[in-house]
C-alpha cells in the first residue's frame, strides 16, 4: 500500500513539476522585468505616467530591438568579439558557454543543422548532424576525398564536437533534427518508441 502511494505521488510530481517550473520561470521573468524597468521609469517619468505592466512591455520591446540589431552584420561582429573576450575568462567562460550552447538549441539558427546521421567510431555510433557537405567549403586537405562536416552534440547540451569524417562512415537516420537533438540532449532517457527512429544506410 505504501509503495503504491509513493509511486502515485512520484508520478504526480513528475507530471506537475515541469509545468510548475515553466510557469514560475515566466512569472519570475515578468516580475523581474517589471521591477527593474519600473525603477528605471521612476527616474524619468512622473508617477502618474507609470502604470503596471509598462515595465514588461518595454522589456519585451528592448528584447525585440536587440533581435533586430543582431540581424546587422556589424552588430553580430562586435557581439562575437565580446564573446571571445568572455571565452578567455577562466570561470565565466565555462558558465557562459554552457548557457550559450543550451539557448542556441532554441535559436532559429538551429535550422542550419543538416540531416541527422549516425557516425561510426571504434565500433560505436554517435548521433550528429551534417553541417557541411560541399567540398569547396571544407579545408583544402579534405576536398579530394568524400568528407563531410558533422556536429556531435553532447548530452544535456554541455558542448559538442565538430568532426570531419568520410561520408561512408555516416548513415542517415530517419529522425527529424528536433527528434535527434532531443534524444541526444536527454541521453535517450525520454526516448519514445516511434517508427521514425528506424534508420537506413546512405545510398
Amino acid at each position: 500500500m505504501f509503495k503504491y502511494i509513493s509511486k502515485t505521488l512520484l508520478t504526480g510530481f513528475i507530471t506537475l513539476f515541469p509545468l510548475i517550473l515553466t510557469l514560475y520561470l515566466l512569472y519570475w521573468l515578468a516580475v523581474s522585468s517589471e521591477r527593474f524597468m519600473g525603477k528605471v521609469f521612476h527616474y524619468f517619468l512622473p508617477d502618474n505616467a507609470y502604470f503596471p505592466g509598462l515595465g514588461i512591455a518595454v522589456g519585451l520591446l528592448i528584447v525585440f530591438l536587440v533581435g533586430l540589431l543582431m540581424k546587422a552584420y556589424l552588430v553580430r561582429k562586435f557581439f562575437r568579439l565580446g564573446e571571445q573576450l568572455l571565452y578567455k575568462l577562466p570561470i565565466i567562460k565555462s558558465i557562459y558557454k554552457a548557457f550559450r550552447d543550451f539557448f542556441d538549441f532554441f535559436s532559429p539558427e538551429k535550422e542550419n543543422l543538416g540531416q541527422a546521421v549516425a557516425v561510426t567510431f571504434n565500433e560505436m555510433e554517435l548521433i550528429g548532424f551534417i553541417t557541411q557537405e560541399d567540398p569547396k567549403k571544407l579545408p583544402p586537405s579534405f576536398r579530394e576525398s568524400e568528407y563531410v562536416l558533422v556536429y556531435l552534440p553532447m548530452s544535456y547540451m554541455v558542448g559538442g564536437y565538430t568532426v570531419l569524417v568520410p561520408k561512408q562512415k555516416t548513415r542517415i537516420l530517419k529522425m527529424t533534427r528536433d527528434e535527434a537533438m532531443k534524444f541526444v540532449l536527454t541521453a535517450g532517457i525520454t526516448g519514445k518508441e516511434t517508427s521514425s527512429i528506424d534508420d537506413m544506410k546512405v545510398q
